[in-house]
């Protein structure tokens, strides 16, 4: 096995970056920056679900202390 060095280096390092860039792109960065489509899906997908009736020990369902909306 050959030892890397210079710009053969400097390519191979820069292809590791570049391709964990190229992976967390789609899981990590565009669902942050195009929030609303995953809140659609979310909605659609709960549209079903009664909080009130999955809440566990009768407890009273989630709410915002500090009344953001």
């Amino acid at each position: 096995m050959t030892r890397l060095t210079g710009l053969k280096y400097a390519a191979f390092i820069g292809a590791i970056i570049g391709f964990m860039g190229a992976v967390t792109y789609p899981v990590i960065i565009y669902p942050m920056m195009n929030t609303e489509y995953y809140k659609k899906i979310q909605r659609e997908g709960r549209k079903s679900i009664k909080q009130e009736e999955v809440q566990p020990g009768n407890m009273k369902v989630w709410s915002d202390p500090f009344g953001r909306k």
